[in-house]
C-alpha cells in the first residue's frame, strides 16, 4: 500500500554519518548526452547528493552552457577536468566536492580518474573502467595506494531482484552452480547496414581510438560479464570467442559469442549482440544449480524466476516481506509499483555514498563491505574483454583472464 513505502536502510546509514549532503562533481555528461543525464537523475534521486560542479564537455563553451542548465555557480564550472581538479582539492574542506562521477568516453576515464585520485578526490565512474587492461591495473594500483572509494557503475546489479538472485545463491537455494547464460542482445545497430556503404563511423564505440579494442564486448559484453559473476560469486578462468563485425566498414566487433569456462568447474554461455534485429536492451540471465535455477530479466526487472525439477515454478517480486534483506535494503517503492533503470543507478550511487560517508567522517568501513562495483571487478571486466578479443583472434582458443 501507498503508506507502506520501504525505507532504504541505506539512507538512514547515511543520515546518520553526514549532516549535509554530499557533494558531487561531473566530469562528461554536458548538453546531449544520455547518459549523463541518467547519472545525474540517479544521484539526485533521493535527496542525499548535490552536484555542485563540473566539467562537461571538452568545449569549454559548451560545459559553461551546460553549467548554466544545471544552475550551477559560473565559478566551478570548468574548462578542464584538469583545472578542475586542481581547483576543487585548493578549495577549503566545507566547499569542494566530496567525489567526482566520470561519464566521459572510454578513453578517458583513466586519464580523468588518475587526475582526482592524485589529489585525494572519490570516483563513480562508467564502465568500461578504462581503455585498456594495462591502463585498468594501473588505476587500480592508484586506487590502492589513494586510499580512495572508486566505484563502477555496472549498473544492473543494482536492481532489487538481482540483489535477491545473489542472496538466493549465496544461502544455496539452487545448490551448486553448474552451469550459466547470459545474454545482452540489442538491435539497434543494425539501422547502419542502410548507410553502410559509405564507410564512415557513425558511432564512437566504433572508433577503437576512443574506445578500445572492442565495441559491443566492451560495451553491453562486460555488463552480462559482471551481472554473472556478481550474482554467482564465481569468476571466469578462461574464453573461447567468436566476435563478429556485420556492418561493413566498421573496425570493431558488433555481435559476440563465447564459451565461458569458470574456476571450480562451471561453465558458461555468453552472447552480446548489438545487430539482433528487434531486441531492444534484452538483458537477461539463467544460473542452473544442482538443486534448482534461477532466471532474470532486465525488461522485467521486478520479478525473479525460481524453477525446480518436481515443483511449480515460483515468481518473486520485488517490494513484497518474503523478499530478503538485500533487496529490500535497495528497494524504494511497495509491491505493484515498478522501480526500474534510474533506481538501480540511483541503488549504485546510494551504496557507494555511503562508502564515502564514512571515510569523510573518518569510519571504518563495515565488515561486510559494501554493495557497488569496484576497481577490482572493473579489471576484471577488462580482462575479459582482452581474453574475448585474443581468442576471436586466435580462431577462439580457449584464453585465460589476466587480471
Amino acid at each position: 500500500m501507498l503508506d507502506k513505502i520501504i525505507d532504504l536502510q541505506m539512507l538512514s546509514a547515511l543520515q546518520n554519518i553526514m549532516k549535509r549532503k554530499l557533494r558531487m562533481g561531473m566530469v562528461g555528461g554536458g548538453r546531449g548526452a544520455f547518459i549523463g543525464a541518467v547519472h545525474r537523475m540517479a544521484a539526485n534521486l533521493d535527496g542525499r547528493i548535490e552536484l555542485v560542479a563540473g566539467c562537461f564537455s571538452s568545449n569549454p563553451e559548451k560545459s559553461r552552457l551546460s553549467g548554466e542548465d544545471f544552475f550551477l555557480d559560473p565559478s566551478r564550472v570548468y574548462s578542464s577536468y584538469e583545472e578542475m581538479a586542481r581547483a576543487e582539492a585548493a578549495l577549503p574542506a566545507d566547499m569542494r566536492i566530496d567525489f567526482v562521477s566520470i561519464v566521459a568516453r572510454n578513453d578517458l576515464h583513466y586519464k580523468v580518474a588518475k587526475c582526482f585520485l592524485d589529489v585525494g578526490i572519490h570516483i563513480i565512474c562508467e564502465k568500461p573502467l578504462a581503455f585498456s587492461l594495462a591502463e585498468g591495473k594501473e588505476l587500480r594500483d592508484a586506487v590502492k595506494a589513494s586510499g580512495c572509494v572508486f566505484a563502477l557503475t555496472h549498473n544492473y546489479t543494482g536492481y532489487p531482484m538481482v540483489k535477491e538472485a545473489r542472496q538466493m545463491v549465496r544461502e544455496g537455494k539452487i545448490g551448486r552452480i553448474l552451469k550459466v547464460v547470459a545474454e545482452y542482445p540489442q538491435g539497434y545497430a543494425i539501422t547502419a547496414l542502410n548507410d553502410a556503404a559509405d564507410g564512415s563511423i557513425s558511432n564512437w564505440r566504433m572508433d577503437p581510438s576512443v574506445s578500445g579494442i572492442s565495441n559491443c564486448i566492451g560495451d553491453i559484453g562486460t555488463h552480462a560479464e559482471n551481472l554473472a559473476q556478481y550474482i554467482t560469486g564465481l569468476e571466469i578462468e578462461e574464453v573461447a570467442a567468436e566476435l563478429s563485425t556485420f556492418i561493413p566498414g566498421r573496425p570493431l566487433d558488433d555481435d559476440g559469442n563465447m564459451l565461458v569456462r569458470y574456476k571450480g568447474g562451471a561453465k558458461g554461455i555468453l552472447y552480446a549482440s548489438q545487430i539482433s534485429h528487434g531486441d531492444e536492451n534484452n538483458l537477461n540471465i539463467r544460473v542452473y544449480g544442482t538443486e534448482g535455477s534461477l532466471e532474470w530479466h532486465q525488461e522485467h526487472p521486478n520479478e525473479l524466476i525460481l524453477k525446480h525439477a518436481e515443483r511449480p515454478r515460483q515468481i518473486w517480486r520485488r517490494g513484497n516481506s518474503y523478499n530478503g534483506t538485500a533487496a529490500q535494503k535497495f528497494t524504494r517503492t511497495p509491491f505493484g509499483h515498478p522501480e526500474a533503470f534510474i533506481e538501480a543507478f540511483a541503488n549504485i550511487y546510494c551504496a557507494a555514498s555511503e562508502a564515502i560517508a564514512d571515510a569523510v567522517a573518518g569510519k571504518p568501513a563495515p565488515a561486510d563491505g559494501y554493495d557497488f562495483p569496484t576497481i577490482d571487478d572493473g579489471v576484471t571486466g577488462m580482462a575479459f574483454i582482452e581474453a574475448a578479443v585474443r581468442s576471436s583472434k586466435n580462431n577462439s582458443a580457449w584464453t585465460k583472464l589476466e587480471a
